[in-house]
């Protein structure tokens, strides 16, 4: 295939490996908006790949080898386990594919820079799943505080706290998933606190981990199901992050950013233990004024926006240099534990 930039024609024929319930859902958000239709599937369970085609106009494969052997696709897009994320993206772009995968792109920095060198080299569009960006508080909130609302940004607040735990095992074992919350949660909320301040040079990073309440170091024979993370940016900028797995949180989830700055506060958070719906406030002293409340359907913004920018160009986009830098930071978290 080549690797030029060119137009490509909607709907775009993309191949889906791995069609659990995040890449189905995905494959469905893009399918409904009509920018593209799932060409192939591919699963290791035959019957969930075959669930996933419906009414038999999508093929069905079993690997990503079968997807990049039949070639007549303009991307693919991967939900597979953690481990496998590096490899499969790295060869299906080796295999001249645009790719969007989903979170993390690697285990760790290094397997994130390996793809995204693939990427560049080969000049192809290369997208991660960094879907909470993309839901409407979090963007009108990162479009006040450019207009500088809050006056002189001091601190970042950030929580996600699961009260439950994932379902496969793989998650928890370091060699598979690369971690546990925190390359599981702590990922997306490392990326707003850094997007929004369009990604700062990261001065400094502390954490604490813990797996069943006992501290941990690093990634060892054992994931973190809590950690407690400080960060200080370029600007002087403090960040607090917790994030947590099986927490006994009295809902869901606990899920926020509230930035804090000399003119008041701005406040993205959860409703009710929802893992979907958020509000936006803004404090000034005691008085709240709400700017957001849902819905808001954002699940599938995110590759509905790698869709719209494939099929204007296949070229690659150099703001993958943030999904480095996040990876980095959550290599940090885990060394400086």
């Amino acid at each position: 295939m080549s690797t030029e930039t060119k137009v490509i024609q909607s709907p775009l024929k993309l191949g889906f490996l791995g069609v659990g319930w995040i890449g189905k859902n995905r494959m469905d958000f893009l399918t409904e908006s009509g920018i593209a239709c799932a060409a192939a599937v591919a699963d290791v369970s035959r019957e969930m790949a075959e669930a996933a085609a419906g009414d038999g106009s999508s093929l069905v494969f079993s690997s990503l080898d079968d997807l990049v052997s039949y070639g007549e696709l303009d991307g693919i897009v991967i939900a597979t386990p953690s481990a496998l994320h590096a490899s499969q993206a790295k060869a299906a772009l080796d295999a001249g594919f645009p790719v969007f995968c989903q979170k993390p792109l690697g285990r760790n920095s290094g397997e994130v820079n390996e793809v995204i060198k693939s990427a560049r080299e080969r000049n192809l569009l290369l997208g991660v799943d960094m879907s909470y960006r993309f839901m409407e508080p979090v963007r009108i909130a990162k479009k006040l505080l450019g207009e500088n609302v809050l006056g002189k940004v001091y601190a970042l607040d950030t929580v996600f706290h699961n009260a439950y735990g994932p379902d496969k095992e793989w998650f928890y074992d370091p060699e598979l998933s690369g971690g546990g919350c925190v390359i599981d949660l702590g990922i997306h909320l490392v990326d707003l606190a850094l997007w929004y301040f369009d990604f700062p040079e990261v001065k400094e990073v502390k954490s604490a981990l813990f797996c069943g309440g006992e501290r941990i170091r690093g990634r060892g024979g054992k994931v973190e199901d809590y950690a407690s993370v400080r960060m200080e940016v370029q600007g002087g900028v403090h960040i607090n992050l917790g994030c947590s797995w099986k927490l006994p949180a009295g809902c869901d989830a606990v899920i926020g950013i509230t930035l804090y700055g000399t003119e008041g506060a701005m406040s993205v958070k959860n409703v009710n233990g929802s893992f979907y719906d958020f509000t936006l406030e803004k404090y000034r002293g005691t008085s709240r004024e709400v700017l957001f409340m849902p819905p808001d359907p954002w699940g599938g913004r995110a590759i509905i926006d790698w869709a719209s920018r494939l099929s204007l160009s296949r070229g690659y986009d150099s703001s993958l240099s943030e999904v480095l830098l996040v990876a980095d930071v959550l290599d940090a978290i885990y060394n400086n534990s």
